[in-house]
């Protein structure tokens, strides 16, 4: 007597291991959304706000700064921005905007996600550091958001992954 093994069933192990796979791959897109969308509207709020890219008066980076310098981790750090407070607002809108884009469109994620990081821990030892309790500070979170995307850069539906894409193509045309 043979016995024959039926190959027409459907294997839900193996349907369940595809979806958690494939959304495990996907996993960090809505954090890349969220920061991108956030840092592109950070970074143009900031540009497009006449009060806040003045050296004082309400509202303006330099008052801003100026409230924090004694309550900030590293007042030297507060030092170095009130000595050109639009200058360094000028510096942290572009830079907001370069991450953001940067995140959102998958190019040089990592270093994107870096820049993110090093924006949100700056902003968190100088701006919100003396926010009590410390978790009513956005900065420490957004800094926490950033690194998984430093880790796993933007290795799906990015530049960067069409980059790789086209680099593996010439490569393997050369052989």
């Amino acid at each position: 007597m043979t016995h024959s093994i039926r190959t027409d069933t459907h294997n839900y192990l193996d349907s369940d291991r595809t979806l958690r796979d494939t959304t495990t791959r996907y996993a960090l897109l809505p954090l890349r959304v969220f920061l991108g969308v956030t840092f592109i509207y950070a970074g143009l709020d900031k540009i497009t706000d006449s009060s806040f890219m003045k050296a004082s008066g309400s509202g303006s980076i330099g008052d801003t700064m100026s409230s924090v310098r004694d309550s900030a981790a590293i007042p030297a750090m507060v030092d170095m921005a009130l000595k050109n407070p639009v200058g360094f607002g000028y510096a942290i809108a572009f830079g907001e905007l370069a991450v953001g884009i940067g995140i959102l469109v998958g190019l040089f994620g990592r270093l994107a996600a870096l820049g993110g990081a090093l924006i949100s821990l700056s902003l968190w030892l100088t701006v919100s550091w003396a926010t009590t309790p410390y978790y009513y500070g956005n900065d420490l979170a957004y800094l926490m958001a950033w690194l998984p995307l430093v880790l796993a850069g933007t290795p799906y539906f990015s530049l960067d992954a069409a980059l790789r894409r086209r680099r593996r193509g010439r490569a393997g045309g050369l052989r």
